[in-house]
């Protein structure tokens, strides 16, 4: 157990944090697998950019790696090419 104030202090922002980034990375999920689901194009296209963006805020903000990032970027832009 902690004895330090600043310790103490440490393990709730922690926690706090976790259920934060666990919130918005579960929502990013959530939202590529209903933009996997998509058949039409056109729908696809116009979606791809709010995607992206949530995509890169992720990023930004160290809830997912710069590279995962890159990764589902480019997954994405390839099932929207093929098409």
């Amino acid at each position: 157990m902690a004895h330090h104030k600043s310790a103490k202090k440490r393990i709730r922002s922690s926690e706090t944090r976790r259920v934060t980034n666990r919130y918005y990375a579960k929502t990013m999920r959530n939202a590529l697998r209903d933009f996997r689901a998509l058949e039409d194009k056109a729908v696809a296209t116009e979606k791809l950019p709010k995607m992206v963006s949530i995509i890169d805020k992720l990023a930004k903000r160290s809830i997912i790696h710069k590279n995962k990032a890159s990764n589902l970027k480019s997954k994405l832009m390839k099932q929207v090419n093929a098409m």
